[in-house]
């Protein structure tokens, strides 16, 4: 079996995978990392979200073996070593973005790559890169409003709902 090296969270990791091990399940059952998700290993939910290179990459989409060598980031390295959360984790929490949490690594996944991209994106533009993300629970009003404020957007006249 191949063996794969990858940095993960700022720490070096690697194992043996078969040709066919996904990076999700790498992630999940070799290295511990389960706040990646897998919803549905069909490229459909986003639920899988993680940074390779810095790119928002579907995890259940992309073999191990392509990351060997990547720096991978995973939901489990956006906040501070202290524990403290992210600016986008943060509004999550104060905005109400989430209710299962199932798709919540995804969409804190997905918000954080827009925000390198595009510091201060409008409603619609959220609305658009975060449909390769499905949210059963909260109908992504409250996910758009987190993700503004965590762009810096007065969200204040915005009702929760």
């Amino acid at each position: 079996m191949p063996n794969v090296s990858m940095t993960v969270n700022g720490k070096a990791a690697s194992g043996e995978v078969e040709g066919r091990t996904l990076l999700v399940g790498f992630l999940r059952d070799q290295l511990g990392l389960t706040g990646t998700h897998v919803g549905c290993d069909t490229s459909q939910c986003g639920a899988c979200v993680v940074h390779v290179d810095g790119k928002a990459v579907k995890a259940c989409t992309m073999l191990a073996a392509e990351a060997d060598g990547a720096d991978v980031k995973t939901i489990e390295g956006m906040a501070a070593p202290d524990g403290t959360l992210s600016t986008i984790q943060q509004a999550f929490q104060d905005h109400h973005g989430l209710q299962c949490g199932f798709c919540t690594p995804g969409m804190v996944m997905s918000a954080a790559a827009l925000l390198a991209e595009n510091a201060s994106p409008s409603e619609q533009e959220i609305r658009e890169y975060l449909e390769g993300n499905i949210c059963r629970c909260t109908g992504y009003h409250n996910i758009v409003k987190a993700i503004m404020a965590a762009a810096g957007h007065d969200v204040s006249a915005i009702a929760a709902e």
